[in-house]
Formats: C-alpha cells, structure tokens, sequence
C-alpha cells in the first residue's frame, strides 16, 4: 500500500480526492470536525512545533497527528509544549471518525458512521451527530446537541450534558461528573447511566412510555413522575405504556428526574 505524507510546518490548507476513514491525535488547540457534501478538506490556521504530519492512504485513510503521538499515549501529553494547533477538517458523513485530544477543545458535527472521540481535560461537543457514538474523556466535559443514535460515554469527572436527545441507546458511566440530559425516548430506546458521587439530572417529556429503575445507596432521589414508586434507596415503575426503558445507579450521588413542560 503507497501513501502520501506531507509536514505541516505552518497555515496551509489541503484537499483529498477522497477520504473513507478519518484519524486525528493533536494535544492543545482547537479541533472541528464537520460533515460535508464537498470534497475533503484540511485547512490549518495555526500549528506549533514540533510539526503536524498527515498522511493519505490508498484505502482513503487521512491520517493528522505528531510523529511520535499514539492512541494510548494521550496522557503521557500532560507536561506543558508548543505542541498547539487548530485545524478544521471536513470529510463525508458516512465516514468513521476517531479523535483523539489532550486539552485540546473537539467539536464534531453531521457525521452518521461510527465517531470515537478521546479527550483528557479538553471539551468535547457533539452536534447532530447519530449512528454510533464513543466518548471517552478523563476531566473534560462533554456536550451532545440532537443526538439520534447510540452514544457510549464513559469519564472520571468530566461532566456530560445531553441536549435534545433522542438516542437508541444511551450508556454513560462517571465517577464523580456530573450528567444531566433533555431526553425524547423512542419506543426501544434504551438508557442506562451509573455513577458513583457525581450526581444526575434528567428531564422526560410528560408523554414519555418507558419503565424507570433508579438506585442510590447513599443518594437522594426525586421525580416529577407521581405514578413511580419510591421506597427506601428505589424508585421504579412505569410512565405511559413503559415501551423504553430508564436504569440509573449511583452509590452517593443525588438523582432527579424532571417532568418536560406540557405544550
């Protein structure tokens, strides 16, 4: 397999015949990653030292990273560098998508493949992106905007906010970030959150039809639903025909879920 590799040392801007996978490690900066009809692009605007390399495959796979800057060595990215960028690629919506940050801000929109996105303390937002969705993040919050799809979201004590929400499956799991979430719930749509103290709020619309678990050792809980049952460290039942399904566990963290306004 042959490829073409370039440095890039300074603002400059490519475009590529074609790109079926996509790939970016960068450490600071600024990142976007948007969904496009056109043909793919990379626009540079800023980049330190030492230089970013990107290279293009023959099977369609754009590579933008350092040299010497892999998957599993993100963390070894926390000491202070030049190793600043901002970048903007553009590539199809059907394309896979992996991204990986250090305290560099991820925005990614559009895409309907399968997007990974890895962050240790940078931002992470996700807007009107469906199909199935990875976000991993140490510190760093992340946001999801009109989500449709399969979102996975696992953090230490990175907060994730879920803004208009419509997932197949939604599974987050944290240890002390914070998670609240506006959710719409398809009938199979299937939700499970799990912390240990970083407390969880959520907002169902009035009409919702799903069945409700949550759990607390320690937590307090609380609903706007009247019809669930709450008992000692439960609250379960079923909203509506209880089509969708709703699981929360926490050890020590507070759970509370909000009623929608009736329109």
């Amino acid at each position: 397999m042959t490829m073409r590799q370039w440095t890039i040392e300074k603002p400059e801007q490519l475009t590529f015949e074609s790109v079926s996978k996509l790939n970016v490690r960068i450490v600071a900066g600024r990142l976007a990653v948007l969904a496009s009809d056109g043909p793919p692009t990379l626009e540079v605007t800023d980049v330190g030292s030492p230089p970013l390399i990107v290279t293009h495959e023959d099977d369609g796979t754009l590579t933008v990273t350092y040299k010497d800057l892999t998957w599993d060595g993100l963390l070894g990215w926390l000491r202070p560098g030049q190793r600043t960028a901002t970048l903007t690629l553009t590539v199809p919506k059907e394309c896979p998508v992996n991204v990986g940050v250090v305290s560099a801000s991820a925005v990614v929109t559009g895409f309907e493949g399968l997007t990974s996105v890895r962050s240790v303390s940078g931002e992470i937002v996700l807007d009107g992106v469906s199909g199935e969705i990875h976000a991993d993040t140490v510190s760093g919050t992340t946001e999801s905007r009109g989500l449709v799809g399969d979102l996975s979201f696992k953090s230490i004590s990175g907060e994730l906010t879920v803004a208009q929400g419509t997932p197949r499956r939604l599974r987050a799991t944290t240890v002390s970030g914070r998670i609240t979430a506006d959710l719409e719930l398809p009938p199979t749509g299937h939700v499970t959150m799990n912390s240990v103290t970083g407390d969880i709020v959520l907002r169902l619309p009035h009409t919702v039809e799903t069945d409700v678990t949550i759990r607390s050792t320690s937590g307090r809980i609380s609903t706007a639903f009247p019809k669930l049952a709450q008992g000692g460290k439960t609250l379960t039942g079923r909203i509506g025909g209880g089509m969708a399904s709703l699981t929360v566990s926490t050890v020590s963290a507070d759970v509370t879920l909000l009623k929608g306004e009736q329109v």
